[in-house]
């Protein structure tokens, strides 16, 4: 039964993370804690899994559909998210081992109310938009993003379109699809130098059988993304953020 309710989840995810760009992460991961089966370093290890599963098949389509990417652009932000997803992960780990699970998993839900509260903010409403050029200012914006998706174990996807949007420029459906290209590399780090660091020990590996549905939801999403407008994609985004607002203050409290 939890298998079917974990792929459900999984799907769900991966829908919303390859239509709107929100990565996935941000809604196993909440999503997870609050069915409360499994541990947080488990939780973490498959939402990692899910992500970027979906974001390998959502980024390869996205080229084949020549979807035009600015490659340098890419490979900055990428190379930072890669960076940061290792340091994220060395800080997640740490923190692991120094803080009681239950405590990590409040101060990670407080870290991305207020986050996620800033995107709506910034996704909705009017204002000054940048376009960094600057090859050290991309890289560090890629550092950061990396960091916090890996050490939050989300993907990091509403954080990523808000940042595409506020400091590149982009609309939310570019935004959208720059920000799986670096959720592939920040959570590739991550699980990496999981993997080199503390092996897999503690992973139920029969998780891994549900991660097909990753791969039908970043089909179904990356559709999707290619064929609504984009007022549609801003819908599905807000709704989305909204809902993991909420659920991680539920989460905190119960």
């Amino acid at each position: 039964m939890i298998y079917i309710l974990y792929a459900c989840i999984i799907f769900v995810a991966t829908f919303l993370g390859a239509c709107a760009g929100l990565g996935g992460g941000v809604i196993i991961k909440p999503a997870l804690d609050f069915i409360g089966v499994h541990d947080l370093q488990t939780i973490s290890i498959l939402s990692s899994c899910a992500v970027f599963t979906m974001a390998i098949y959502s980024t390869i389509k996205q080229m084949k559909n020549k979807v035009k990417f600015d490659f340098v652009l890419i490979l900055l932000i990428s190379i930072g998210a890669m960076i940061g997803g290792i340091i994220g992960n060395y800080l997640f780990n740490l923190y692991l081992n120094i803080l009681n699970p239950n405590t990590l998993n409040i101060i990670q839900a407080i870290c991305l109310i207020i986050l996620l509260s800033i995107v709506l903010i910034n996704v909705n409403t009017k204002h000054k938009c940048f376009k960094i050029k600057n090859s050290l200012l991309i890289f560090i914006v890629g550092l950061i993003l990396g960091l916090l998706s890996s050490f939050l174990s989300i993907g990091g996807g509403p954080i990523n379109v808000a940042v595409f949007n506020y400091f590149f420029s982009f609309d939310i459906k570019l935004s959208a699809i720059y920000s799986i290209a670096t959720i592939l590399f920040s959570q590739g780090s991550k699980l990496f130098t999981t993997f080199i660091n503390n092996g897999f020990n503690h992973f139920d590996f029969t998780l891994l059988s549900i991660l097909p549905m990753a791969i039908l939801g970043g089909i179904i999403g990356t559709k999707v993304n290619r064929t609504v407008s984009e007022n549609t994609i801003k819908i599905i985004f807000n709704c989305t953020v909204i809902s993991i607002i909420l659920l991680n203050i539920f989460n905190i409290f119960f």
